[in-house]
C-alpha cells in the first residue's frame, strides 16, 4: 500500500461533507485541527499512540500554532466586519487567510516529519481521544473522523 502524504490527507478529508463544519467547532473548542489531522492520518496508517510521540507533536505544534497561526487567524477573524465596507482590507484579509493556510500547511509538514520513521509498536493506534479530550460530543466526533479517515487513507494509497 503507497502511503499518502499528511497535506493531501488533510486536504482530502477537509473536502468531505461535513468535516469543515465540524472541525471548525472543534477548533472552538480548543482542539488544535492540525494535529487532529495528523492523529487521524497517523491513525489511518495504525501508527501506535505513545505519551511520549503525542508529547513531541503537541510541542511541535504549540509552538507553531502559538508563534504563527494564532496570531495570523485572530489579525484576520478581526478584520472581518471592517473588510465588508473595506475593498483594500478585504484583498489583505484575503492575503492573511493565504498565509494562515501556509502556515497551517508548513506545521503539517513539520508533523510528518517527526512520524516519519516511526512504525506500528504493540499498542492501540488511538490518538483521536487524547487529541480530542473532553469535547462535546467527542465520541461522535472521533467515530465519523476515523471514518472519513480510513476512506480518505484507502482512496489516496489506491490512486
Amino acid at each position: 500500500m503507497r502511503t499518502t502524504d499528511l497535506w493531501s490527507f488533510s486536504l482530502a478529508c477537509y473536502a468531505r461533507p461535513g468535516v469543515e463544519r465540524l472541525c471548525l467547532e472543534l477548533q472552538e473548542q480548543g482542539v488544535d485541527i492540525c494535529l487532529l489531522l495528523c492523529g487521524a492520518w497517523l491513525e489511518a496508517r495504525a501508527i501506535t499512540c505513545t505519551p511520549q510521540r503525542l508529547e513531541r507533536l503537541r510541542q511541535l505544534a504549540d509552538h507553531w500554532q502559538h508563534e504563527v497561526v494564532t496570531p495570523l487567524r485572530s489579525l484576520r477573524q478581526n478584520w472581518r466586519d471592517a473588510a465588508q465596507s473595506d475593498p483594500q482590507l478585504k484583498a489583505l484579509r484575503k492575503q492573511l487567510k493565504a498565509l494562515e493556510l501556509a502556515a497551517e500547511k508548513t506545521l503539517l509538514g513539520r508533523l510528518e516529519r517527526e512520524t516519519h520513521d516511526w512504525s506500528t509498536q504493540s499498542g492501540p493506534a488511538a490518538w483521536l481521544e487524547p487529541l480530542t479530550g473532553a469535547v462535546r460530543d467527542g465520541d461522535a466526533a472521533r467515530e465519523f473522523l476515523r471514518c472519513i479517515a480510513a476512506a480518505v487513507q484507502l482512496e489516496l494509497a489506491g490512486a
